[in-house]
């Protein structure tokens, strides 16, 4: 019983367009679920794990942030970057993992972007855990 009309798209590409009962999203200040005659709501959202709801059907995406708008029974997540967990290549993460930790350890020994190497691994460890649990 589809309520809700979903669009994810990121800068590349639109990745989902479909009608759905809920879609659950990692808010900045915590998660949330949108379901049939949601109050409109713009927000922003931190790296983590969408949780698509249809019927007994469950699909899971990472993503590293965005912002979704909800209006009139209409979901429009603007992802910076999202993957659906079942397509995620379980060795990339690991490698990209072990690249930020090496980054990190040698921040001090040569000029690199610390921030930027802790949110890469933030987003390769995210992308480990969901193939963990959802797969």
């Amino acid at each position: 019983m589809a309520e809700l009309n979903l669009e994810i798209i990121t800068p590349e590409k639109p990745v989902l367009k479909e009608q759905i009962e809920s879609v659950t999203i990692p808010g900045s200040l915590g998660g949330f679920q949108i379901l049939k005659d949601h109050a409109p709501l713009i927000s922003s959202f931190e790296i983590g794990i969408i949780k698509v709801k249809n019927g007994t059907s469950e699909n899971y995406f990472t993503t590293s942030g965005g912002t979704v708008e909800v209006n009139h029974n209409r979901v429009l997540v603007l992802a910076d970057s999202i993957e659906k967990v079942s397509e995620i290549d379980q060795n990339r993460a690991e490698q990209a993992k072990q690249r930020a930790e090496e980054r990190l350890k040698r921040k001090h020994e040569e000029d690199i972007d610390e921030a930027r190497a802790r949110a890469a691994l933030e987003r390769a460890l995210n992308r480990l855990n969901a193939v963990k649990k959802y797969t």
